[in-house]
């Protein structure tokens, strides 16, 4: 173990640190709901969804029995929907099969849907004191620019090679404050652009740094351009309801959308694309357009509304007020849409 480093990064982390809800506790539960949302999401962002999530499900057995459209509508605008049903897969399994509590053991903390070996190090060290490393993006950074590796991330052979370099450093009585502190030392100290250097506890070691090349590192696949795709959004209206459907497709799949087709599609498309659902429209109006960029995909919308005949009975589709508009889990992606809608059905009623 390189001390030095370990006593550093400690010593650093103990003389102020980003106050975060998730570290006024060691409850397994709730480090876990922390890490999961934490995944992709920015901790600012995390702080008020982490709270009113646990204001609803306190316990892993109310995170359990939660019917899934309320889950989905309580994690609405962290994105990664994925994320929130794999939480309620693992806590069904951790209630069904370890009596409602956390496993305090790393094999069986992976086996549960959603954790990996950083969540499942992030919830042992904090959580158990299990002295285990926890690697996340922030903790990748940290220790490639401190160990100066110029291999490229990403493969198996470099994310073993980071942990097991990680996992030397875990000081067996101090490691849930040493993955805290490494977290928050990538956060906000050694940073993926403009790293403070100067201001940093381990310079004095660090080969990134004595070489002129931390800014640099770690060394990152190239990206894929992302791909950019044009899609009709279609409001339909009839008695002053919407129509939402079922996404079917993996990308946002079993989440409620408003009917789209991929394409520049005229009026007259649109409604026949309409008329495959079952229902019958005459085009009314653009609404607007709107811009979504997913990790790999940029979706341009142009939004539409029609009126449809009748209420008609559409597979996977539903027919709701504004009211049940609000209170209906939907993607970011469609935001837009959602607010034209909205506006639509908030004037009908006027």
């Amino acid at each position: 173990m390189d001390q030095n480093f370990t006593r550093s990064v400690l010593s650093w982390y103990d003389a102020g640190h980003r106050d975060l809800p998730w570290r006024h506790t060691k409850d397994a539960y709730r480090i876990w709901i922390s890490e999961i949302m934490l995944q992709q999401t920015r901790a600012e962002t995390v702080v008020s969804y982490y709270e009113r999530f646990l204001a609803r499900y306190p316990d892993v057995y109310a995170l359990a029995g939660a019917p899934e459209e309320e889950l989905l509508k309580a994690w609405e605008g962290l994105g990664y929907y994925s994320r929130a049903r794999s939480l309620q897969k693992a806590a069904k399994l951790i209630v069904s099969q370890h009596g409602g509590e956390l496993p305090a053991d790393l094999e069986k903390l992976r086996a549960l849907p959603g954790i990996g070996d950083y969540t499942s190090g992030a919830i042992a060290s904090i959580a158990f004191g299990i002295p285990a490393a926890a690697v996340d993006g922030n903790v990748e950074r940290v220790v490639c620019r401190y160990f100066a590796l110029s291999e490229e991330m990403g493969s198996p052979k470099s994310r073993r090679m980071i942990h097991d370099l990680t996992q030397e450093l875990v000081p067996p009585d101090r490691p849930g404050a040493f993955a805290n502190a490494m977290m928050e030392m990538g956060a906000t100290m050694c940073t993926p652009k403009s790293p403070a250097c100067l201001l940093c506890p381990v310079r004095e070691n660090c080969k990134g740094h004595a070489r002129g090349i931390a800014a640099n590192l770690p060394v990152k696949p190239r990206k894929k351009a992302q791909r950019v795709e044009t899609r009709c959004v279609m409001l339909v209206f009839c008695q002053n309801r919407v129509l939402t459907v079922l996404r079917k497709e993996r990308l946002l799949g079993g989440l409620s959308v408003f009917p789209d087709a991929a394409g520049e599609l005229s009026p007259s498309q649109m409604c026949a694309a309409l008329s495959q659902l079952g229902v019958s429209t005459a085009y009314d109006a653009r609404l607007g357009h709107a811009r979504h960029v997913f990790t790999h995909l940029i979706w341009e919308m142009e939004i539409h509304a029609f009126a449809a005949e009748s209420l008609a009975d559409v597979p996977d589709g539903r027919w709701v007020s504004a009211d049940e508009l609000a209170a209906l889990p939907m993607p970011t992606a469609v935001k837009a849409a959602r607010r034209f809608a909205a506006d639509t059905l908030t004037r009908a009623n006027a």
